[in-house]
């Protein structure tokens, strides 16, 4: 049987709103919400936290949990990813499938992780992105959320924190963003980690930029359930009255 893996890469040293795994949301960490909601798809094999800090380590062990400490020196949280596999002991293999999921995404479902796992194994794709509609158009202008635009085939082109495409010649624009739940190969994993840092990745700070940069395929799925990546204290607030109105939430 093909493994397959979820890891969560969380750190306290976040640029925009630093601490916010360990901030409580309904009376639980960040983190636990994003860890408890992904245990809640049965299909995973394994599924376990990758952080270099100790707060985040010890509550998620204290809830029953597994966590792997990692480096604090990665800036990208696929290196982070990287190494917790390297460290995991596990023995994988491209029939398996690795899924990152950002430690920040408080909506995560099950729903959505059973569509992406899917859509990979029945592809050939080595590297899947999920992204979710926009429904606001305060977080279509927002940079701290990442616009997609893709190609007839499904395949991402580019991604911005500026607004694409662009809204001023139609009422119908497709609106969607990043999330930062993504399908991996376990070696397309490590060819990623081994990659130098891009241009454009640089310049907007978005890390699947180095695969478009390097003329490979981003392959996504799109799901029109809400997410909110919590990047700001505002996200924290829009994502404690999600979770407090989600049926998921009330499984764990």
């Amino acid at each position: 049987m093909n493994k397959k893996i979820c890891v969560i890469p969380a750190r306290m040293a976040s640029s925009r709103f630093p601490g916010k795994p360990m901030v409580p949301i309904l009376g639980l960490p960040l983190i636990l919400h994003v860890w408890n909601r992904c245990r809640l798809e049965k299909k995973f094999n394994k599924v376990f936290v990758a952080t270099c800090d100790k707060e985040i380590f010890e509550s998620v062990t204290a809830a029953g949990g597994e966590a792997i400490m990692t480096s604090s020196s990665h800036e990208r949280c696929t290196d982070r990813v990287a190494e917790a596999i390297n460290n995991s002991g596990l023995k994988l293999s491209d029939g398996d499938c690795t899924i990152m999921v950002q430690g920040d995404e408080a909506l995560v479902n099950p729903i959505m992780l059973s569509d992406l796992i899917s859509s990979f194994e029945k592809s050939a794709a080595r590297v899947i992105n999920l992204i979710s509609r926009i429904e606001r158009i305060k977080d279509f202008e927002d940079i701290n959320v990442v616009k997609v635009a893709t190609n007839l085939n499904n395949k991402i082109i580019y991604l911005s924190r500026s607004p694409i495409p662009n809204p001023t010649r139609g009422d119908n624009v497709p609106m969607y963003q990043q999330t930062g739940i993504i399908a991996y190969t376990p070696s397309f994993l490590e060819e990623f980690s081994a990659l130098e840092q891009t241009p454009l990745e640089i310049l907007e700070s978005i890390d699947m930029l180095r695969l478009i940069e390097n003329d490979i395929h981003l392959d996504c799925v799109r799901t029109e359930i809400e997410t909110i990546g919590v990047d700001t204290p505002l996200d924290l607030e829009r994502a404690e009255k999600a979770l407090s109105n989600d049926t998921w939430t009330t499984q764990y």
